[in-house]
């Protein structure tokens, strides 16, 4: 493992990187391990939130996948910004009006989404991620 390829990243992949990894950990904290609707679960649910937000928000300016793309360099990954962002608005409106159903199904689908799957994707061959990860 080295951090090599990540500190020469574009600063994008630096913040969206520094964003998922504490997201990943408080995710997965919330949805197996923390008592849900306890004022800390409340509080760490914001800032997972809010650091999925900024995640999400950063993929719109990385574009290593496909830069030569006559969309902006935007690549089919890149539909996993709408629907995190999605996700989270759902998270929230169904946190502040109870519906706890809404709530899980949207806060699940922004970690299986956002985190499982987008990081899955990351640790293709050829990713800043899976050298980061396997090195050269």
């Amino acid at each position: 493992m080295t951090l090599e390829p990540l500190l020469r990243a574009p600063l994008a992949v630096q913040i969206h990187v520094a964003t998922v990894l504490p997201a990943f950990v408080i995710g997965t904290y919330q949805i197996f391990f923390s008592r849900k609707g306890a004022p800390f679960h409340r509080a760490l649910g914001y800032v997972y939130l809010a650091l999925m937000s900024v995640t999400a928000i950063t993929t719109l300016f990385v574009h290593q996948l496909t830069p030569n793309s006559p969309l902006w360099g935007l690549s089919p990954l890149h539909l996993l910004v709408p629907l995190t962002l999605f996700g989270v608005v759902g998270a929230l409106r169904g946190a502040w009006t109870h519906n706890v159903a809404m709530h899980r199904g949207a806060m699940i689908s922004v970690y299986i989404g956002g985190i499982l799957i987008a990081g899955a994707l990351t640790l293709l061959p050829g990713r800043i991620m899976y050298h980061v990860v396997f090195g050269n």
